[in-house]
């Protein structure tokens, strides 16, 4: 696929939840994406609630063996991935193509770091950012080491 298709989104200061949803649109239109910066995207609400959901989320496992899962995602890259394909069809054809199309990286890696980084605007954080969780707060929280 040539370089025009593909999408390089920044997640700096982008709110994670509507920042997916657009991710998810450009994957299904027949576009790549890639999303670097994961661990900088932000979780709106209370640190002490997103922190107490997510942990409770953990909780959640199977009673014959754990390894049946639901598999609990801790890395920034891997909600955020997460948080897509649950706003992609996955199981249709469609969806698991679009999937494919998504790479999500923390940081910014080797081969993206001269692309042009584009951001959504209407995903932008409106108020401070200290208000928000970030996604490496997030994810240290539940258990993640760097």
């Amino acid at each position: 696929m040539s370089g025009e298709e593909t999408i390089y989104v920044d997640a700096t200061d982008q709110i994670a939840g509507r920042l997916s949803s657009k991710v998810a649109k450009v994957l299904l239109s027949g576009r790549r994406v890639v999303v670097v910066n994961s661990e900088k995207a932000l979780v709106s609400g209370s640190r002490t609630s997103v922190v107490n959901q997510w942990k409770e989320r953990l909780e959640l496992a199977s009673r014959v063996n754990p390894i049946y899962g639901p598999i609990h995602p801790r890395r920034p890259d891997n909600i955020l991935r997460r948080m897509v394909r649950g706003m992609v069809p996955r199981k249709k054809p469609k969806g698991a193509a679009a999937m494919k199309r998504l790479r999500v990286y923390i940081g910014v890696p080797e081969g993206v770091d001269g692309s042009k980084l584009t951001k959504f605007d209407d995903a932008a954080a409106t108020r401070p950012i200290p208000i928000y969780v970030t996604m490496a707060d997030l994810s240290k929280s539940l258990g993640w080491n760097e």
